[in-house]
């Protein structure tokens, strides 16, 4: 088979647009921003700049999307817009750690979360020990979950659909339901009042050698400590991008990519918005590092940083562990899903252009570039392995914005080099929606680079890797045609 099939609908797009970005995010990562913040006022404008940004860029990403409704997404955009050598290094840093990181990550935060029902898959429990790096029951678990979800992917796009469709709903409504008996059982308490009674008075909560230590912010300190600690609620609002990938596999590209951006960011950002409302209702912000139960540890100190079990704890009681554990694994197996079926055609597309391994450019029986995703899964297993996926995933959300702000700049470019082509969507709000996108992104990645220096460096140094890179692909790739 040499072309896609364009066998998906609006809800398919949709689903896996939402379903990609619910993952696990959501359920731990206030607890690290209200120690960043020590503020529910703040911790709630956090989260709203976060959706603000993130509708932001998809209302600007339907304009490429209608453009240029083809497999790779991104990497077109980039491509068209800025020529191969940008386009190659978004293609390099999404295969080394953004796509395979981010699948690293969620396989293992599923393996973690299976281990609370199956404490013999944990990963204390150590099969082999190298010494710089050890295999764990938990590692198979989160390969396997890869493995599986690559398999199934390479039997159809359809299949994929079906899952996105399955799980996105079953996480959907579990994340309803947490949100209203939350809000309902919250409600019969004053814990919401109580925490927004001084909402604005922030603070840094962080651990020294000498222990617990509070640092009141103001001024320029909490503008900083703000777009530092939105790197978390961005991260969980990150890969709505992946249903750009598989634009040759849906029906009326045109219409339905720019669409499913939209409402499928829409609805996650307004159940993230609630979720944390829940949680404010639900629990103290602010608590102690040794408390004995969840009411006194608060959201800032959740076991684990476990802000959803902590919620799901008073709502349900001793119960709420198991049923926390079965939601993530639910929603973790659920974005995997939509992640590993998105970055197969990205590799496929970069193979057309003689940038990536050729066979990732061949299609098997069932339409789909079987041998991209199964590179992709391997890498993505290497990683769970290597014990290092945190940080990349620190450095390569940095590298990640860095090409968006590329991407969505390429509207202005594109506007001005092909001003008739046809555009059968238009960037909403353009040119002050893009500009505000590409401003307040910006402004994020110089705060990263001076609060997280290390991991945003390291960023920088992964992008730039790819520049002799590209030289060797390319004269390789030349030297191939010339013999041919």
């Amino acid at each position: 088979m040499s072309e896609f099939k364009q066998r998906l609908g609006l809800l398919d797009a949709t689903s896996i647009v939402a379903g990609s970005m619910i993952g696990s995010g959501i359920f731990l990562v206030s607890s690290t921003m209200a120690r960043d913040l020590g503020s529910s006022g703040w911790l709630m404008v956090a989260w709203i700049l976060s959706g603000a940004i993130t509708l932001a860029a998809a209302l600007s990403y339907g304009e490429l999307a209608g453009m240029m409704p083809e497999a790779g997404g991104q990497y077109v955009y980039i491509r068209r817009a800025w020529g191969k050598i940008p386009a190659f290094l978004y293609g390099w840093t999404v295969f080394s750690v953004i796509q395979t990181g981010v699948i690293a990550a969620v396989a293992t935060a599923f393996a973690n979360y299976t281990s609370e029902l199956i404490p013999a898959l944990a990963a204390k429990h150590v099969i082999a020990d190298f010494g710089w790096f050890s295999i764990t029951r938990a590692h198979l678990v989160a390969v396997a979950s890869i493995l599986l979800l690559t398999w199934l992917n390479t039997r159809g796009v359809q299949g994929g659909a079906w899952i996105a469709k399955i799980f996105t709903s079953a996480k959907l409504l579990a994340l309803f339901a947490l949100i209203i008996l939350g809000l309902y059982v919250g409600f019969s308490h004053d814990t919401l009042s109580l925490n927004f009674t001084d909402s604005w008075t922030a603070s840094r909560t962080f651990e020294t050698d000498s222990g617990w230590v509070n640092e009141p912010l103001v001024g320029m300190g909490l503008i900083a400590a703000l777009g530092f600690t939105m790197i978390n609620s961005l991260f969980s609002s990150d890969a709505w991008n992946n249903v750009t990938f598989i634009a040759g596999e849906i029906r009326e590209p045109h219409k339905n990519i720019p669409r499913s951006l939209i409402l499928g960011t829409a609805i996650v950002t307004a159940l993230y918005l609630l979720a944390n409302i829940a949680y404010l209702a639900l629990l103290p912000l602010k608590g102690n590092p040794e408390g004995a139960d969840v009411m006194s540890r608060g959201i800032q100190f959740a076991e684990q940083s476990r802000i959803g079990s902590a919620a799901a704890t008073v709502i349900f009681g001793n119960i709420a562990s198991a049923m926390m554990a079965v939601l993530i694994m639910v929603s973790t197996f659920g974005c995997n899903n939509g992640i590993i079926l998105a970055g197969g055609r990205l590799f496929y597309a970069m193979s057309k252009d003689g940038l990536f391994f050729p066979r990732a450019g061949k299609l098997n029986s069932n339409s789909v570039p079987s041998w991209a995703l199964w590179a992709q899964a391997v890498w993505a297993c290497a990683l769970c392995f290597s014990g290092k996926y945190g940080d990349l995933l620190s450095y390569a959300t940095f590298a990640s914005l860095i090409f968006y702000i590329v991407t969505i700049s390429g509207i202005f470019k594109l506007r001005k080099s092909e001003p008739l082509a046809p555009r059968p969507y238009k960037a909403l709000g353009y040119p002050w929606i893009p500009a505000l996108y590409i401003v307040a992104a910006t402004l994020i990645c110089v705060d990263l680079l001076f609060m997280d220096a290390r991991n945003s460096g390291l960023g920088l140094v992964l992008v730039a890797l790819g520049f002799p890179l590209y030289f060797v692909v390319d004269r390789l790739t030349s030297r191939q045609v010339k013999s041919e």
